[in-house]
């Protein structure tokens, strides 16, 4: 019993400053070898690029899947932070204009991690990660947006996660930033204005966006 509940209470303790830096060093560097080579790079290859010893990259990640946990809950935490600043926003559609502008720009930056995870985590056990952490704050963006007369009464939430997923795609290498143009159209879509048509069909529910992020990448649910 005093085993375990040391063991309990070395997990819970904070990581000392040398590792937590080393932790953050290995998560920037996993996900720049991860976008590249996939999620089967080496952690060698970690190692060699942060610049430490590769036991020290198994000692913080002794399995790969908490490795690539770990980086995704790391990007949506960098999302929430953006989520929750847009929030703050007196302006209730410039709050939520800003969220999806900078979403996009971290999604976009970060897109070869975020393919390699997307077909490999399964049962979208990322997007429940995101649902958790994102959910609440981005449907009382829309709603406040809808209180403010500013954004169209027939919008739900997941109609924004449907578009950021398609969005964060576009770009070319002529046009690294061509995402600016269809955010552009999405924001005119998304205003309210007297001469609207109703929207066809229903918002999908949340258990439908796994569905939607395995056709995208062309996977099978």
């Amino acid at each position: 019993m005093i085993s375990e509940i040391g063991a309990t209470d070395e997990a819970a303790r904070p990581l000392r400053a040398d590792a937590a830096r080393n932790r953050a060093l290995i998560l920037e560097t996993a996900a720049e070898v991860f976008a590249e080579h996939g999620l089967d790079a080496g952690y060698d290859e970690i190692a060699r690029r942060a610049g430490i010893g590769v036991g020290t990259v198994y000692r913080r990640f002794p399995e790969r899947s908490e490795l690539v946990r770990a980086l995704f809950e790391t990007r949506v935490e960098e999302i929430v932070a953006i989520a929750e600043e847009a929030e703050s926003n007196e302006d209730a559609w410039a709050g939520l204009a800003y969220f999806l502008e900078k979403a996009l720009e971290r999604q976009v930056v970060d897109r070869g991690l975020k393919e390699v995870m997307a077909s490999t985590i399964q049962d979208g056990e990322h997007l429940s990660i995101g649902r958790e952490r994102l959910g609440p704050i981005i449907e009382g963006m829309v709603a406040r947006a809808q209180a403010a007369g500013a954004m169209r009464s027939d919008v739900e939430s997941t109609d924004l996660g449907v578009q950021l997923m398609l969005m964060s795609s576009i770009s070319t290498p002529a046009q690294p930033d061509l995402w600016r143009r269809y955010l552009a159209l999405f924001l005119d879509g998304l205003r309210a204005r007297p001469d609207l048509s109703p929207l066809p069909l229903l918002a999908p529910a949340d258990e439908a966006m796994h569905a939607l992020m395995c056709n995208l990448r062309g996977r099978e649910i």
